[in-house]
Formats: C-alpha cells, sequence, structure tokens
C-alpha cells in the first residue's frame, strides 16, 4: 500500500494527501480526515492508549509510535497508514465500498473495482493458516482482495458473517468491516495502539452484530 500510495503521486501529480482530499474526501464529505489535525481541531483530537505489561492501559504520544505528532502535513505521507478521521468519515468511506463505489451520487470507484478489491485473490496454496496479513490469519475461506482481507466462505474460515464480508483494521484498533449478504456496516474506534486484544475484540464484534440479528443470510 506504501508503494500504491507512491503511484498514485507519479500518476496524478498531486502529492497523496492532496489526491486524497480532492478525489475521495470531499466528495464523500469527510470533513475531519487527512494526514494532520489542524490547531482548530486539537482539541478534538482522542487519546490513543497503549497497554503495559500488567494489562494497564496509559496514554501514548502519537509520536512514541510514528514520525510525527498530527500537527503538520507528514514528510512521507504513507499509503499504508497515518492518517486520522472521525466514525462518522470512516463509515461515509465504508458505505462508499459497501454500495459499490457510490455514496450519495457521488462516485468514487467503480463497481467492477470494488468487486476486484473485495474478490479473494490468494492461491489455496497460502491459505494454510501458516500466513497472516496482519493479525489476520490466511485460511480455508478467509482470503485476501486488494487491501481488504475477505471472507469468501464463512462457514469453511468458522465465521458467522455473511459471504462475501470484507475487512480492514488499524494499529489502534480503528476497524471497519462491511458484510454485503446482510447489509451490514459496521465502524469501531477503540484507540488501543498494537493491542494484543485489538483482533479478539474485533472479532467479538461480528459476533454481537449476528446475535442481533432477526433473519441473517449465508
Amino acid at each position: 500500500m506504501d508503494i500504491e500510495g507512491y503511484m498514485v503521486e507519479k500518476l496524478s501529480g498531486q502529492t497523496l494527501p492532496d489526491f486524497m482530499r480532492d478525489h475521495i474526501f470531499d466528495p464523500l464529505g469527510m470533513k475531519d480526515t487527512g494526514f494532520f489535525v489542524p490547531q482548530e481541531k486539537r482539541a478534538r483530537f482522542a487519546v490513543n492508549y497503549g497497554a503495559k505489561p500488567d494489562g494497564h492501559l496509559e496514554p501514548v504520544n502519537p509520536g512514541a509510535s510514528t514520525p510525527t505528532d498530527y500537527s503538520e502535513q507528514p514528510a512521507m505521507p504513507s499509503g499504508g497508514g497515518g492518517s486520522v478521521t472521525t466514525a462518522e468519515d470512516y463509515y461515509h468511506f465504508a458505505q462508499m465500498l459497501a454500495n459499490g463505489g457510490e455514496l450519495a451520487g457521488k462516485r468514487i470507484l467503480s463497481p467492477e473495482t470494488v468487486k476486484l478489491m473485495t474478490s479473494n485473490h490468494l492461491p489455496p496454496s497460502l491459505l494454510t493458516g501458516q500466513f497472516a496479513g496482519g493479525q489476520h490469519v490466511m485460511r480455508r475461506g478467509f482470503g485476501y482482495g486488494f487491501n481488504v482481507a475477505v471472507m469468501f466462505d464463512p462457514p469453511e474460515a468458522e465465521m458467522s458473517d455473511g459471504k462475501g464480508t470484507f475487512l480492514w483494521d488499524g494499529a489502534a484498533g480503528t476497524w471497519f468491516w462491511v458484510d454485503p449478504t446482510n447489509d451490514v456496516v459496521f465502524v469501531s474506534m477503540i484507540q488501543r495502539m498494537t493491542s494484543p486484544d485489538n483482533h479478539s475484540i474485533e472479532y467479538r464484534s461480528h459476533a454481537a452484530v449476528y446475535s442481533a440479528l432477526i433473519d441473517p443470510s449465508k
């Protein structure tokens, strides 16, 4: 994804933050999303936490885990991470993907592109439980598309999600998942940097949502 961000800059002639602002954030009404937090919004900048060895949570200085404190545009914006947003803005982005690339009449991606992104592209030889993308273990029924993990066969993956569910998660426990079969778009932000609990909490959120559905599809 870092390479993809660099390619966007070379092909568009814009910096990555400018391209994403002009072609993604502004069209989707993501007014609080970017690679830094301007001074007038700093009071709204949420505290991030890290877990001590005993499990106690303590605030983490943003600069301790990233090369910036988010007070200004980074010198090397990353295609793989480092942006800031709100739950509302992130929902706009996830719903756009759920809609096949458009939101409120603004088309960001073609339906064919979204389908390509959210289809598994890993061969069976890699779906053995020996490899992972972050904390997501690649296994039968659970693979990877282009920048999202994909549950292409939930029963095989021992998951309760609908077929075709795709997801993405961030280092600070920020994640979204989209289940096109059950028309579910879920966003969560727990602000816990690289916590070992982040992965299990994410999957517990899946279980909680599906236990509340009256007639989930498969």
